[in-house]
């Protein structure tokens, strides 16, 4: 067996590391505002030509015209790290099972980001991880396999109140018109101090190509508490719109409930738009409250930066794949498709030499098992995550 990171002969090496961080996604402005080129949608149906309903695209290889400036990595750890209202903190604060798990919805919906039609994240390459602090919470991510693609994330509070240990595998699958992601394995977010373990489901990413191109989240959310009990299930609706022109876009609603009573008796009623605001109903009371906020939770995010440049690892998201960055931010895509060859070569290189050699490639940061339904499942191997090179600046 060996435990091995990226490749540290390339110019990424620990010592000369050159992390290139770009703004998370966000309500308004960002990268969004950025990425418009010309005749996206016609460029976009050219690159599935080929390609048959039905089809697994894990390992597509797009093109860097078409890549955010980030890893998928990037984008999961953004949901934890970046964040204009802390409702992360805000779960561990409430006075009753009932008040900590809408707290749990609450931060679910704040993860939930707006996509971005026609790109997509740097598909991260084994042994990749991304490290950043906000505040007193520390994130750390890795790539724990590559085929398929399976990430491990853990994260932990300076105050030992929160710890979230994730393993996600997404599957994306084209449909002819359309492309759905399907995001498999746990999410797991612990209440420390009130021995409570909830289990988070993340909604699909669905792609419409034909008749008008849009990108939402879609699906059922269910978020588990076995010590209490209680459980939501959220709906994330899809857009019923015609050639683009109305439906009712980003509507989320749903219930709490105790399903350990065996009735499901409903105890609040969810309602709203998650890129606006959703409300929490109380049904005994009837009393409505604001339950989440988009603009106070994902309006105006801020771009981490790096704190510490000697600490950053050769295995860093935001080093392995700077040159790509770089070359994308400035639209130079003959620098950018060139230097994403280069990062993608080297990790096949890497798994060749392995493979030739009867090496085992094990993680560095989690332990990983698939069970008989082929489920994933990651721990981590610390009890805490230290503080990070990156971080991201207080407003």
């Amino acid at each position: 067996m060996v435990e091995s990171e990226v490749d540290t002969s390339s110019t990424a090496a620990a010592t000369t590391a050159t992390a290139v961080l770009t703004a998370p996604l966000s309500l308004e402005g960002g990268l969004a505002a950025e990425l418009k080129p010309a005749n996206l949608v016609q460029r976009v149906l050219s690159l599935f030509r080929n390609v048959r309903p039905g089809a697994d695209l894990s390992h597509f290889q797009l093109p860097a015209t078409f890549n955010l400036p980030k890893s998928q990595l990037q984008l999961y750890g953004e949901g934890v790290y970046c964040a204009g209202e802390d409702y992360l903190s805000r779960c561990a604060r409430g006075k009753d099972s009932l008040e900590r798990l809408t707290g749990v919805v609450a931060w679910s919906i704040s993860t939930t980001r707006p996509p971005i039609f026609g790109f997509a994240p740097y598909n991260p390459v084994l042994g990749e991880t991304h490290h950043v602090s906000s505040g007193s919470i520390h994130v750390l991510l890795e790539q724990v396999s590559h085929r398929p693609p399976v990430s491990a994330l853990h994260a932990t509070d300076d105050g030992g109140n929160i710890e979230l240990v994730w393993c996600q595998n997404p599957v994306p699958k084209f449909h002819g018109t359309s492309i759905e992601a399907t995001v498999n394995g746990k999410r797991q977010v612990k209440l420390l101090k009130f021995n409570e373990t909830y289990e988070v489901d993340c909604p699909n990413l669905l792609i419409r190509l034909l008749p008008a191109p849009s990108v939402e989240w879609s699906g059922t959310v269910r978020i588990t508490c076995k010590e209490s009990g209680l459980e939501a299930e959220l709906s994330y609706h899809r857009s019923r719109s015609f050639l683009g022109i109305g439906g009712d876009a980003r509507c989320v609603n749903g219930k709490v409930f105790r399903s350990s009573s065996g009735s499901q008796e409903t105890a609040c009623e969810i309602d709203g738009h998650w890129d606006r605001t959703v409300s929490l109903k109380d049904v005994r009371s009837g009393e409505v409250s604001v339950l989440y906020d988009a603009k106070r939770a994902i309006g105006n995010l801020i771009t981490p930066e790096v704190k510490d440049q000697e600490d950053l690892s050769s295995s860093e998201s935001a080093v392995v794949w700077s040159e790509v960055s770089e070359a994308i931010l400035a639209k130079d895509w003959e620098k950018a498709s060139e230097a994403k060859r280069q990062v993608e070569g080297r990790a096949r290189k890497l798994d060749k030499e392995r493979n030739e050699r009867g090496e085992v490639w094990m993680p560095k940061h989690f332990s990983l098992s698939q069970d008989k339904n082929g489920k994933w499942e990651c721990w981590p191997l610390e009890k805490s995550v230290r503080p990070a090179p990156i971080i991201v600046p207080s407003s």
